[in-house]
């Protein structure tokens, strides 16, 4: 349901004979490029278009105040539908001399772009995508993700349940604290959501009494809620893309499975369209995400994350006619993150002066529009590379037509309600 991110980074520093030619042009006040895979075809397209057009408002929005050190910013899309695509999407700007990357909405596409991107020494600058990544990508070096991990949101999701819902949930329909399942689609992004899910379980104590990854192209969905109603679970966890998180919801409901409670994830839960193919059968559901523009309580934000939230609504209203989603916020945000504060620290626009830049800079949480702030953990660390001030919130399905963020309560726009799901 959210399409936006934050994050302008940039240059293109053309290779003429060693490349002097164009560095000089470039440091007098010429234009910096920005590469930009996102899918803005595809199934995953809707929420790509978003976050692209998110990060592009955050380019603009530089441009409007002269750039970078007086430098315009240019943003070079590279339509990237999936991630065979990726490698070639990221070798084409290589080709023309771009050494900064914005990407990538999904996280099938964000791996191999990164990795790519590593390899040819360029840097790459996540913006919305939070599943796994390989030591390839080098993060810390040349990878940086703005937006919380799956990780992050698979442990989310369960210490919520654990946490906020068991206690107004009422005893379990049999001896026992409450018991929990996990089903994830078997790819980068739902293994990082869907085995911390699983982590977070075994490590708080609970009954997990079923875990069911699947393929998403070949799942058969009844049978897999069969499969699940078999482990008799009183909370079921749900990483899933969209049209195979509606199709495991219906199969859910067919099914009479008699759930106390179901959290989902990003790319499913929380998205209007899951609502809109679900009607009822959304209501009373969680997402653990980030957080979308008309969500969010802006008194957790700090000045300047309240101007650049309310300036960003305002534009992507008047261009696109409604509210701005998560993948827009996300865009807008963790662009502007690069370009508002990054780049302007940056003693160059070349991919090690802009890493050095991104690891010494640190922003409170609430700076940014979508309530993050800036950490990024450096190379060598576990999490290298990786956000330490990126904001995930829990969503609510309180009516078909009524979707708001419930935890934590600094970014929360309306309490917790205990809605009895459909069974």
């Amino acid at each position: 349901m959210r399409r936006l991110v934050v994050g302008l980074a940039a240059v293109a520093l053309l290779a003429g004979a060693c490349g002097q030619a164009d560095t000089a042009k470039t440091a007098s006040g010429g234009t910096v490029t920005i590469g930009a895979v996102y899918p803005t075809s595809g199934g995953q397209g809707p929420g790509g278009r978003d976050e692209y057009e998110g990060a592009k408002m955050a380019i603009d929005l530089a441009n409007q105040a002269g750039g970078v050190r007086g430098r315009k910013l240019e943003l070079r899309l590279i339509d990237t539908p999936g991630p065979d695509a990726a490698p070639a999407a990221v070798e084409r700007l290589h080709e023309q001399g771009v050494q900064l990357v914005l990407g990538s909405y999904g996280s099938v596409i964000s791996e191999p772009a990164a990795a790519a991107a590593s390899n040819r020494s360029m840097l790459f600058w996540e913006t919305g995508a939070v599943g796994e990544q390989s030591d390839a990508a080098a993060g810390g070096e040349r990878f940086f993700r703005m937006p919380p991990t799956g990780a992050n949101l698979g442990r989310s999701g369960i210490a919520f349940a654990r946490d906020v819902l068991t206690p107004r949930l009422g005893a379990a329909p049999r001896p026992g604290p409450l018991r929990y399942t996990v089903a994830y689609v078997d790819d980068p992004y739902g293994r990082a959501v869907g085995l911390a899910a699983i982590d977070e379980i075994k490590r708080s104590g609970l009954p997990l009494v079923g875990t069911f990854p699947y393929d998403f192209r070949t799942a058969n969905y009844t049978e897999l809620a069969a499969q699940i109603a078999a482990t008799k679970p009183d909370v079921l966890y749900v990483s899933a893309y969209l049209a195979d998180g509606v199709a495991l919801r219906k199969a859910t409901i067919d099914a009479h499975i008699p759930l106390m409670a179901s959290v989902g994830t990003s790319s499913s839960y929380c998205m209007d369209d899951f609502m809109e193919q679900l009607g009822a059968g959304a209501v009373g559901l969680f997402a653990s995400d980030k957080p979308g523009a008309d969500n969010l309580n802006a008194s957790a934000l700090l000045p300047e994350g309240n101007a650049k939230l309310a300036w960003a609504k305002k534009t992507f209203d008047k261009r696109f006619h409604r509210s701005m989603e998560e993948a827009a916020l996300a865009g807008f945000a963790n662009t502007w993150a690069l370009v508002g504060h990054v780049l302007p620290a940056a003693k160059g626009f070349d991919p090690q002066s802009v890493a050095a830049a991104a690891l010494a800079t640190k922003l409170p949480q609430g700076t940014l529009a979508n309530g993050s702030g800036l950490d990024m953990a450096d190379p060598g660390e576990p999490d290298a590379g990786i956000n330490r001030a990126a904001v995930s919130v829990i969503w609510e399905w309180l009516s078909p037509t009524k979707q708001a963020v419930v935890w934590p309560p600094a970014f929360a726009n309306q309490p917790v309600e205990i809605i009895p799901i459909a069974k």
